[in-house]
């Protein structure tokens, strides 16, 4: 009988290649011509369409708490807890702005996918400093042209499946803080379970999402960076523990 679990396992993360990459191949012109001319609507349009069509035809329903008042004028640093690739695809379903990822590098070498995610989002290699100090001088370039900026401060998913929440690196809370950006914290609380690296588990089903109250940091100086990413790491943090669902997996 779990063999052929994994079996329909294997065959539905074929599905999820097919459905994630179909449509980029078809619309890759079209991509391609939005990210050149930088028609930002149109191009926030279409990953909000790509994001939609992975969630549905992957079976999964979306729910969504949303306590933040979100002024869809104003830029952002948008955060949350890394647990899976769906991360992305949630995130672009839930929160229609005008955002760019601050990525790993190793995604920009995948085929006709990694060309457009590479020219519209911000590509990082983790172990060189100097594309860590560049990642600044991009993220302003995007700011200015009213892009909000999603960062996953714990630097990746956690290797040891154990752990609820890696702690944050600094990066996103001193650029929140140099360019005077409120910051959105993000809670997903079933992206590991429904679609964990190991292509052996996971399944269709809910996703939770929880946007939490938008944190002001027009007030905050550099000084302030720790005490910022503490508070910020604790909201999700406690969000996660008390999460009765979890505790019944």
């Amino acid at each position: 009988m779990k063999r052929i679990i994994n079996f329909f396992r294997i065959l539905w993360r074929i599905w999820f290649v097919i459905v994630a990459g179909l449509p980029v191949i078809i619309f890759s012109p079209l991509i391609y011509l939005a990210i050149v001319f930088e028609w930002q609507k149109i191009f926030k349009f279409l990953k909000y369409i790509w994001g939609n069509l992975i969630l549905f035809f992957m079976g999964f329903r979306i729910k969504l708490e949303n306590k933040a008042n979100i002024d869809l004028t104003k830029s952002y640093i948008i955060i949350g807890n890394h647990t899976s690739m769906l991360d992305i695809m949630l995130l672009l379903k839930v929160l229609y702005l005008p955002f760019v990822f601050v990525g790993k590098i190793e995604l920009s070498k995948l085929p006709v996918f990694g060309y457009l995610y590479k020219k519209s989002n911000i590509m990082v290699d983790r172990k060189s400093p100097k594309s860590r100090k560049e990642v600044y001088d991009q993220a302003v370039s995007f700011i200015n042209k009213g892009n909000s900026i999603a960062i996953y401060p714990e630097g990746g998913v956690p290797d040891d499946p154990n752990i609820l929440l890696a702690p944050f690196k600094n990066g996103a809370f001193r650029m929140a803080i140099e360019h005077r950006l409120p910051i959105i914290p993000m809670v997903y609380f079933d992206n590991k379970r429904r679609f964990p690296y190991d292509v052996f588990k996971g399944g269709p089903g809910a996703l939770r999402v929880k946007i939490l109250p938008v944190i002001k940091t027009d007030q905050l100086t550099l000084a302030d960076v720790d005490e910022l990413k503490n508070y910020t790491y604790n909201l999700i943090y406690n969000e996660l523990m008390n999460d009765k669902i979890r505790k019944e997996f």
